[in-house]
């Protein structure tokens, strides 16, 4: 997988990617990322690479010649290659689209800035927008850090567990059970027996039952597009639990229905 990452601000992303996961797909091989300076294809001795928008207003605007121009240079090095937007008006980012662009070959990420890019830019260049959430940072740099890592660790060979992303939270339509280490008593806590049982029945059985009870607590709305097995329906019966599900589905039918 290549990440191309057009930025105004390269060095934002020097230490990011030398530590952890992502340091060590970049040594396998298994990503290759190029920091692209947007301001090297900027015109003139200030290589500007904004401007005020036409019609007045507040803030500046990124031109849209120095972004075009970055990005051909990049497309000249490959066939496939999708390029995405960073900006608070895209699509919002979650497991599923992460999943996705984990099937491409070759992604450039465009880091927007100010009030935004030239609307011209946008339409000629950008094939998809991502947000990756409903707040505002002062550019894209960290939401392309987002979108590499969470990218990243979907794809075969990076993780040391196999499983590790396929059982994450949001694999599924749930939050992940909870999690527990050594020691076994930790101000006077203890970890849940079903743990140390050594039954991995038990054990599968305790983290699905914890899986859903916290997802009702803390995130019930995912649980609206959740589909669950015959057994695990059993489950959710024998642990008083099915009512509390089906309502949640039943309330997000409705809602759909009457809106």
């Amino acid at each position: 997988m290549i990440f191309d990452i057009l930025t105004i601000f390269p060095d934002l992303f020097e230490s990011p990617l030398k530590e952890g996961i992502l340091r060590r797909a970049s040594e396998k091989g298994l990503i290759h990322t190029n920091i692209v300076n947007i301001r090297d294809f900027a015109e003139g001795p200030q290589a500007m690479t904004d401007d005020r928008p036409f019609g007045g207003g507040e803030g500046m605007v990124m031109k849209p010649e120095p972004l075009a121009l970055a990005v051909e240079s990049r497309k000249a090095t490959a066939q496939s290659v999708k390029v995405i937007l960073l900006t608070p008006q895209g699509r919002q980012y979650t497991q599923s689209i992460a999943g996705e662009l984990a099937k491409e070959e070759y992604l450039i990420l465009v880091c927007g800035r100010y009030e935004g890019v030239d609307e011209r830019f946008r339409a000629e260049y950008v094939d998809d927008e991502i947000s990756i959430g409903d707040f505002i940072l002062t550019g894209g740099e960290l939401a392309a850090m987002v979108v590499i890592d969470s990218v990243t660790r979907l794809l075969p060979g990076v993780l040391g567990c196999s499983d590790s992303a396929a059982k994450d939270t949001f694999s599924r339509n749930l939050l992940k059970h909870p999690q527990y280490t050594r020691p076994r008593v930790f101000n006077t806590l203890q970890v849940p027996e079903e743990l140390l049982s050594g039954n991995h029945e038990m054990i599968e059985k305790y983290r699905f039952i914890s899986s859903v009870t916290r997802t009702l607590e803390r995130r019930p709305e995912l649980l609206k597009k959740e589909r669950f097995t015959t057994r695990e329906i059993k489950l959710l019966r024998q642990y008083r639990l099915y009512d509390r599900v089906k309502a949640v589905q039943e309330n997000h039918r409705e809602n759909e229905v009457s809106g």
